[in-house]
């Protein structure tokens, strides 16, 4: 299985999977796991497994100064780069996921680690390890337009944020230039599971977003078991359901990987 694939493909992928599970009642599982995390031989077992029970993977890429992730993937990402896991080690190992999986795979970076690399060359690693799309916390979509031309150029499909404190206005510009899908930040801060349960401004953000664009919307930030993920898919009619610090501290704590997989795969079922 080659990893460079076209363009037209890459984005399929990405859609298909939404459409897939919209058709089996269920939002898309969404994991995340930071790319050699905690060692480059253990993310590729750990990713594998997640991949079993995901629609979309998002791999972190291990970037020094996260500021949008909270303490536990921020120590993943120390963990990761102690370990030795650059940019181009990164995409190896993505490549390395390929060889097994069809599924779509896409970049969660921050701009710094896009710009170290250079932008075009970013691009293009990314497209040769099967890479189907990138999502950019970090960049407003409307002040960097050669990262957006050249992604469109490679084929790459863009996610960027929203979140409740979003303005309308910033909601439109944000929604007019994702081309994979929208998300929707559930909580203002940073990464991380949370005590709690209430959905809060996550439903009115959900269609606020479907007010400018037809793309699914993806909610992360928060979700953390079967529980929260039913409260994404089913109370704020969710697209995707996205989980990273929970699968990450299970991964830390050594428990039941798969176990926690599929539980939060229960929860992005739909109630009739």
């Amino acid at each position: 299985m080659t990893g460079t694939l076209p363009a037209t493909t890459r984005a399929g992928r990405l859609q298909a999977a939404f459409q897939q599970a919209a058709a089996q009642g269920r939002a898309a599982f969404i994991p995340f796991m930071t790319a050699g995390y905690p060692t480059p031989e253990r993310f590729h077992e750990v990713a594998l497994q997640l991949l079993e029970h995901a629609d979309v993977m998002e791999i972190g890429l291990p970037y020094s100064d996260p500021l949008g992730d909270g303490p536990t993937i921020q120590r993943a990402s120390e963990v990761a780069l102690e370990g030795g896991t650059s940019t181009r080690r990164t995409f190896e190992l993505i490549r390395g996921l390929r060889a097994h999986s069809d599924k779509p795979l896409v970049i969660m970076t921050y701009v710094n680690p896009v710009y170290a690399v250079g932008p075009r060359e970013f691009m293009r690693l990314a497209v040769e390890a099967g890479v189907d799309g990138l999502i950019l916390p970090d960049l407003p979509p409307d002040e960097d337009l050669d990262i957006r031309a050249l992604a469109e150029e490679a084929g790459l499909a863009l996610t960027f944020l929203i979140a409740p404190t979003s303005t309308l206005e910033r909601v439109r510009i944000v929604t007019a230039a994702c081309t994979g899908f929208v998300y929707a930040v559930s909580v203002t801060g940073v990464t991380g599971a949370r005590e709690g349960g209430a959905l809060g401004e996550v439903p009115a953000l959900v269609a606020l977003a479907r007010q400018y664009t037809d793309l699914p919307v993806a909610v992360g930030f928060g979700v953390k078991d079967e529980a929260t993920a039913r409260m994404v898919a089913s109370g704020a009619g969710a697209d995707g359901v996205v989980v990273g610090s929970a699968l990450v501290n299970a991964v830390a704590e050594g428990a039941d990987l798969g176990a926690l997989a599929r539980d939060i795969l229960k929860g992005c079922q739909k109630e009739a």
